[in-house]
């Protein structure tokens, strides 16, 4: 009789809970069935989002060029390349759940050549790419003209890789002192100004220690970069400025302001042979102390940045590709 009773009561219980089961919309099979439905919603609205990313990253793709020799312009340097982050962009448009061009999350893209890896070469210019020129200030004579030329690229902002005589700066080193607390890159113009054609090597590797040591003594630096007096060099003169951890540079653009142009016709004559990446040369004279606040605003009005040697052959780009260029200042990750 009582195993009769449990067995009842026992059935009795099943009964009620299986009943309160289809009626309670709590239970854990109902949850899950919820969580389903969002979590395949969800899915599907991530995936239009991350697949808008996706498309729209193809436009901006702009693969990395590498450094190479070119038989015209010799040594040229590396450019990133440069393409959205999808997964960082995905980021900051999940919150608004939809897609938004500006906020695209762009990353630079590596060369896999770079400057460093050619052998030692000329350098004539910057990469074609790059919205950017430099100049370059060959120093041997002309202190009087020098205070100038620096007030002018200090009210504009600008930096300029001056290279300097080794004499020179043996017996102006205040001035070569104030060149470089002035914020601009100090180059080698060797020794005692010579025809590096025509001295030996055994001279040649004299004329770029001399210099460097003097400049290191004088400015705490040594240079990286090798202008060679009046654009006379040889392989020889190359190989052993590399030997000294230095690249050999030469100009695109000749201001040719030693023959005391008229100011206004020589900032014209540069100007019109302005290209991205251009080296600039010119000297502490009349002509340049007088042109070159023109010179620097018409540069800046064609859309080129001015920087130093240094700057002109890093690999790092102007700009991005994207509203970011005119509507706002783009998000880029430099961590890749």
């Amino acid at each position: 009789m009582k195993k009769s009773i449990v067995h009842i009561g026992f059935f009795i219980l099943v009964i009620l809970l299986t009943a309160g089961a289809l009626q309670n919309p709590f239970t854990l099979s109902y949850i899950d069935a919820i969580r389903s439905t969002q979590a395949e919603a969800v899915s599907s609205k991530d995936h239009t989002l991350m697949n808008q990313i996706s498309e729209k990253a193809k436009e901006y793709h702009i693969p990395a060029s590498d450094a190479r020799v070119d038989r015209v312009w010799k040594a040229v340097p590396g450019y990133k390349g440069v393409e959205v982050d999808v997964e960082k962009s995905y980021d900051k448009m999940e919150e608004l759940g939809q897609f938004d061009e500006k906020k695209l999350v762009f990353k630079e893209i590596e060369p896999s050549v770079h400057l460093e890896d050619l052998p030692p070469s000329p350098i004539f210019r910057g990469h074609e790419q790059k919205q950017m020129v430099s100049l370059l200030v060959n120093v041997a004579w002309g202190n009087e003209y020098i205070p100038e030329l620096l007030k002018t690229m200090k009210r504009h902002e600008v930096e300029a890789t001056f290279f300097l005589d080794g004499s020179w700066v043996n017996n102006n080193s205040k001035i070569a002192q104030m060149i470089y607390e002035e914020g601009h890159e100090i180059g080698s113009h060797a020794y005692t100004h010579p025809d590096m054609q025509r001295i030996s090597r055994a001279e040649i590797k004299s004329e770029l220690e001399k210099t460097n040591d003097v400049i290191n003594a004088t400015l705490g630096v040594t240079p990286m970069w090798f202008a060679p007096p009046s654009g006379s060099f040889t392989d020889d003169v190359v190989k052993e400025a590399a030997n000294q951890g230095m690249y050999t540079i030469l100009w695109s653009v000749d201001t040719v302001d030693w023959r005391k142009p008229n100011p206004q016709e020589m900032v014209q004559r540069v100007v019109g042979k302005l290209h991205p990446g251009a080296t600039i040369l010119m000297h502490p004279t009349d002509s340049t102390a007088r042109g070159l606040e023109q010179l620097i605003k018409e540069i800046k009005e064609q859309g080129y940045q001015i920087g130093t040697v240094s700057d002109l052959m890093a690999e790092t780009r102007t700009g991005f590709p994207g509203p970011s260029d005119t509507s706002r200042e783009a998000e880029v990750d430099t961590e890749n």
